[in-house]
């Protein structure tokens, strides 16, 4: 079975994110707020540790395979960690799972809720292959990274940060947005705090903790780390407070410009009310009408 893709271009959303960023508030989020707009977004759960959702799957990975019970099996004897690259890696072979629980998409927008360990999206193949084979299927996809702001308040956890999205970036090889989380849950001074990291002078933060630094081998390499950062520029954040609709509109027109969401959309030109026949104009016979000055 192949998926239809004849009349809309497919779009779709890989949310992962470092931990304690709570990815699954992110798509409940972003699916009320599409409601909202009268646009139908699907999510699907591709982590096999997840508990619980507040919102429908129309796919759930859980049905395939979980980790609780690769745990279990005593002829593997994995932990959390090992048990959820199991479950990964059992689902890269088994990508026929996934074409038969999309099926025929009828709304072309889907969010993939995916797992937080970053070693998927850095170190192993598994989410790279799961990309080019969605692109197989004429998926337009995007990443989005999603980091906890009150991670980020300290100048070299930003910058761990940072190194983490841009890691996922090059691996994957796709658009990716970068997210600061639970910005709501911050105090007003904390937020103006992490405001110079949205769009940060990474040269100006080193000096700001050069003190901290003892090591001289530490200082050069976080200068280098630093440089590689601002001179390519590739990694930006956008702040993501859910009680605020219009940065979460800001955050959706991102993601729409990444996946060109909307421009093959056929158009339709608006209807044209009828208007009733203007009145016949009076005649006049101007050489009878006298003219005083």
């Amino acid at each position: 079975m192949r998926l239809s893709c004849v009349q809309h271009r497919l779009h779709l959303l890989f949310v992962y994110w470092s931990s304690f960023s709570f990815q699954s508030t992110y798509c409940s989020t972003m699916v009320q707020h599409s409601e909202t707009l009268n646009r139908s977004v699907q999510v699907v759960n591709l982590d096999p540790a997840a508990e619980h959702f507040d919102y429908p799957v129309m796919a759930d990975i859980r049905e395939l395979i979980q980790v609780d019970d690769v745990m279990e099996d005593e002829s593997l004897r994995f932990g959390p960690n090992g048990g959820l690259v199991f479950c990964m890696e059992y689902f890269a072979n088994n990508f026929d799972w996934l074409e038969e629980s999309l099926g025929h998409v009828e709304d072309d927008y889907i969010l993939f809720d995916c797992p937080g360990q970053i070693e998927l999206y850095t170190h192993l193949p598994v989410m790279k292959q799961l990309v080019e084979q969605l692109q197989q299927w004429e998926f337009r996809v995007c990443g989005v990274f999603l980091v906890d702001s009150q991670f980020m308040v300290e100048s070299f956890k930003f910058i761990s940060g940072v190194m983490a999205a841009l890691s996922a970036m090059v691996s994957l090889e796709i658009p990716q947005v970068n997210i600061m989380t639970k910005m709501d849950l911050l105090s007003p001074k904390a937020k103006k705090e992490i405001e110079k990291y949205l769009d940060p002078d990474m040269y100006s933060m080193m000096e700001d903790g050069s003190n901290t630094i003892r090591s001289k081998k530490f200082k050069k390499l976080t200068k280098a780390i630093c440089g590689l950062i601002d001179d390519y520029s590739i990694v930006r954040f956008l702040p993501f407070d859910r009680t605020d609709e219009e940065g979460i509109n800001i955050v959706l027109q991102h993601i729409d410009f990444s996946i060109q969401y909307g421009e093959d959309l056929e158009f339709k030109e608006p209807k044209v009310k009828k208007q009733h026949n203007p009145p016949t104009p009076i005649k006049h016979n101007w050489k009878k009408i006298n003219i005083f000055i």
